[in-house]
């Protein structure tokens, strides 16, 4: 199993991580100091970005040199909040983090996904009533496949993981976190995704 370096240490980070170990996977966790950053993902040959979004490409940007041959996996979603710290807009309106990502870092292979849902449901999919999905978006198809493989690792089944194309199509997932606040003020803070019915 390929070693995995988790950036953040919050909720995300530190579900993800904690999830990942259980599953096997050789876990590196480092906070947001510069060096924790760089250490840990100088070894790593996944990287997941689970920073807060805002700051996401000046954390990630400066450690170009590390993450050169590296899976980025973008979990964050990069929003103004609104006066009750909950996502009011996009940071990027017509572009979107992973792009933003992509295009900084050329020679690192980002891949979007489980930006559409809340943390919980990141590492427990089978706990909704009806199943999730987790949509895939990157210009690498090996990188993707990766990705999908780690996915299952953490209990997604194979038929709820969506490849979308291209990292253009990133601006699409992340846009959905403009649902979240009105989902939440309506129907408090319960794990969901947004899932295609079919």
């Amino acid at each position: 199993m390929p070693t995995i370096a988790v950036l953040g240490k919050g909720r995300v980070g530190g579900n993800l991580a904690a999830a990942l170990t259980r599953a096997g996977h050789e876990v590196r966790v480092a906070d947001r100091t510069q060096g924790a950053a760089a250490d840990a993902t100088r070894t790593a040959q996944i990287v997941i970005n689970a920073t807060p979004g805002a700051g996401s490409l000046d954390r990630l940007t400066a450690l170009r040199e590390e993450l050169r041959g590296k899976i980025l996996v973008d979990v964050s979603n990069a929003t103004l909040d609104g006066p009750d710290g909950l996502p009011a807009d996009l940071l990027y309106p017509g572009s979107s983090l992973a792009e933003q990502l992509q295009e900084a870092l050329p020679e690192t292979r980002v891949v979007k996904t489980l930006n559409t849902m809340l943390f919980p449901v990141m590492t427990a999919p089978a706990t909704l009533t009806r199943s999730p999905d987790a949509f895939l978006s990157g210009e690498d198809p090996q990188a993707k496949q990766a990705v999908r493989e780690l996915l299952v690792s953490l209990g997604w089944r194979t038929e709820w993981i969506t490849d979308l194309g291209g990292i253009r199509t990133a601006r699409a997932t992340e846009a959905a976190i403009l649902f979240v606040p009105h989902v939440i003020r309506a129907g408090g803070f319960a794990p969901f995704a947004i899932s295609i019915a079919r």
